[in-house]
């Protein structure tokens, strides 16, 4: 049986993750998009930052999609 071992980036995206996903219960949304501080939220912010970070394992430069 192979474990799956998590690096820090992707430690810290699932710690922003679950973050995220408690704001988004505590005020009963299913998607940031719905919020009225989608454009000012800190948590989504960190949330963004965090996936990019574990994309580029934080190398950071510049991001293609």
């Amino acid at each position: 049986m192979s474990e799956k071992v998590l690096d820090e980036w992707q430690i810290a995206l699932t710690h922003k993750k679950e973050a995220l996903e408690a704001c988004q219960k505590e005020h009963h949304l299913t998607s940031c998009l719905k919020c009225e501080k989608l454009l000012t939220c800190e948590t989504r912010d960190a949330y963004v930052k965090a996936v990019y970070d574990s994309m580029s394992k934080g190398k950071g430069g510049g991001f293609e999609f």
